[in-house]
């Protein structure tokens, strides 16, 4: 059984949630499926086919329309508790996506119903070697060129390349202008001078460097204007990272599931390990741990819904507690198989290394650490 309900936690959703909850439910067991395909690369593309076919993607990124945050966290938790390769899938293809849906012109806004579909999976270049939480340092260089531009650089930690077929890139068109350089461009990967090479995560899903070496792009690829790449970037980000606090909750779900099935049935010492107090100890604590990073998730999504002015620090909360009590609670599931646990292979173990990147990913612990603590601070001083 997916435990994906809107029934106890009513007060933060609308009635389509519910009917989401239950398609969800029933997308599931296809999901979970696409994991049975003979190698890596197959998995990756049975991941994208099964989301193409029970219409997520179009959650991720709607042809027409606002993305619903709340509809983003239920569907990355239970994305997150039936397969996290297709939550990055999933979340990756609203990511790529976002920019043109926001500042697209009438011609890139026309790629969207094929991205909602699935018929074309998007990625997301903001990362490069030397440019990770500081995304002013990006250095992939878009030089004017006649009518158009040529792209050179690289980046680094792409997710969705193997898979993609178009990416938003962020580069600088003015190094000396730092953030206000920064300019957002359409890249189709099919393009001359695009190379993508495969990198390995230690959670296996599609990601890969992509190497630029002045691939000529029309004026037209601009996204929004030149110069409104950082602030489209972030909106991204602002827009999704939600969402992560969503898939981290749906695998720690899935790693107390685990560890109470095999609790219930390993006996030891006579008694089932279950009936063991220290072990009752571990259970509560992650059950605890779980129903707070959901309610944190839930409010902010539920705030930026309503249309709430500012909901940085909320969301920055979530993000922050959600990918830390889900990185404990899937280690303590771990303890409770014991050998079992860490065996390749088993549940737990795959979550091990599934949610350690979600720390890492749309803003580290500890630049969500920086922004609360900065609105605290500036909060108290105002008091």
């Amino acid at each position: 059984m997916i435990p994906l309900s809107t029934d106890d936690l009513g007060w933060f959703f609308a009635g389509p949630h519910e009917a989401l909850a239950a398609r969800l439910r029933a997308a599931a067991p296809d999901l979970a499926a696409a994991e049975d395909a003979a190698d890596e690369p197959a998995r990756d593309r049975a991941a994208v086919a099964a989301l193409a076919r029970h219409g997520l993607f179009a959650l991720a990124a709607p042809a027409t329309g606002a993305t619903s945050a709340r509809a983003l966290c239920l569907t990355r938790e239970l994305l997150g508790y039936v397969s996290p390769r297709a939550d990055s899938i999933f979340a990756v293809q609203g990511l790529g996506a976002h920019a043109v849906a926001a500042a697209g012109t009438a011609a890139q806004r026309a790629a969207l119903p094929a991205l909602a579909a699935g018929r074309r999976v998007a990625a997301f270049a903001l990362t490069e070697p030397e440019a990770g939480s500081d995304v002013a340092a990006i250095a992939t260089r878009a030089v004017a060129d006649g009518d158009g531009w040529r792209l050179s650089g690289e980046k680094c930690f792409i997710s969705n390349l193997g898979v993609a077929d178009v990416a938003t890139v962020v580069a600088t068109v003015d190094p000396a202008a730092g953030r206000r350089g920064l300019t957002a461009f359409w890249l189709p990967l099919a393009t001359p001078g695009v190379t993508v090479v495969a990198q390995e995560p230690i959670a296996p899903h599609p990601l890969g460097r992509l190497i630029l070496d002045g691939a000529r792009l029309g004026a037209d690829a601009v996204i929004g204007r030149p110069g409104d790449g950082f602030a489209l970037a972030m909106a991204t980000l602002d827009t999704f990272r939600v969402s992560v606090a969503a898939a981290a909750v749906g695998m720690a779900r899935r790693a107390l599931a685990e560890a109470v099935a095999h609790v219930r049935t390993r006996v030891q010492f006579g008694k089932p390990l279950a009936e063991q107090p220290l072990v009752q100890a571990h259970l509560a604590d992650m059950a605890t741990q779980i129903d707070a990073a959901r309610l944190l998730a839930l409010r902010a999504a539920f705030l930026r819904d309503a249309g709430a002015d500012r909901t940085t620090v909320e969301v920055s909360m979530a993000k922050l507690h959600a990918t830390e009590a889900a990185q404990d609670v899937i280690d303590r599931a771990v303890q409770l198989l014991g050998g079992r646990g860490v065996m390749r292979g088993a549940v737990v173990e795959h979550l091990y290394r599934a949610i350690r990147p979600l720390r890492i990913y749309e803003g580290t612990s500890e630049i969500q650490r920086m922004i609360i603590g900065r609105a605290v601070a500036r909060k108290e001083a105002a008091s």
